[in-house]
């Protein structure tokens, strides 16, 4: 490849070199009204946007479909809670692969058991525990970045002098673009069956509340 392909490469390594997910710390302790939840996510995670300059991180309109959707716990009095922060920060990370039928498949159970629940292990162990896996899975990713880039660079040797830049790229993003398919195709196998053990575990209790029902008749 030449040096522009070499660049792009840096250039993608670097990025995800930048990559840092928002602390628990680093969100407000006292709640907050939806102009200052959305001024917070924007001032935390424009920097990864596409297109920083004119990509909507979270909007008003966002919020409130959310909310409308069962993803999100309304708020108290307009007023937006540390968790309900945490709640938005997964699902801004969640809608870019996941339908809004998975994501509250997904985190319907995260919320019913553990937002605002009183106790030691909350919301915020959940989400401190997932995302405290970020920095190891980032040397990874780079290494599978750099092994991918590598393997696209050895395509493509019989075509055209001209077009072998392209075509490499084209290969390299490929390997990039079927492994994310084989991947949210697995996150999607996996929210199938936690949607049928869900279903299943309600027709069982419906099921228990009649029979005791008629018991007691």
């Amino acid at each position: 490849m030449t040096i522009n392909t070499e660049d792009l490469l840096n250039s993608i390594l670097e990025s995800l070199e930048r990559i840092e997910y928002i602390k628990p710390s680093d969100i407000p302790n006292i709640d907050l009204y939806m102009d200052q939840v959305t001024t917070f996510m924007d001032s935390r995670l424009r920097a990864g946007a596409r297109n920083p300059g004119d990509d909507k991180i979270l909007t008003k309109t966002m919020i409130n479909n959310y909310a409308k959707n069962n993803l999100l716990p309304p708020p108290v009095k307009k007023k937006y809670s540390k968790e309900h922060v945490l709640l938005l920060i997964f699902i801004y990370y969640y809608k870019g692969i996941m339908s809004i039928s998975d994501i509250q498949t997904l985190l319907g159970p995260i919320t019913e058991q553990f937002f605002q629940n009183g106790k030691e292990f909350n919301l915020e162990s959940v989400y401190q525990e997932a995302f405290g896996m970020e920095k190891g899975q980032i040397e990874m990713l780079k290494q599978d970045v750099i092994e991918k880039f590598k393997l696209a660079e050895q395509t493509f040797d019989d075509a055209p002098l001209e077009s072998q830049e392209f075509l490499r790229q084209f290969s390299f993003i490929c390997l990039l673009s079927f492994d994310v398919y084989v991947k949210k195709m697995i996150i999607e196998k996996m929210i199938d069956e936690l949607a049928e053990k869900a279903t299943s575990a309600k027709t069982k209790k419906r099921q228990s509340s009649k029979e005791k029902g008629q018991t007691e008749e």
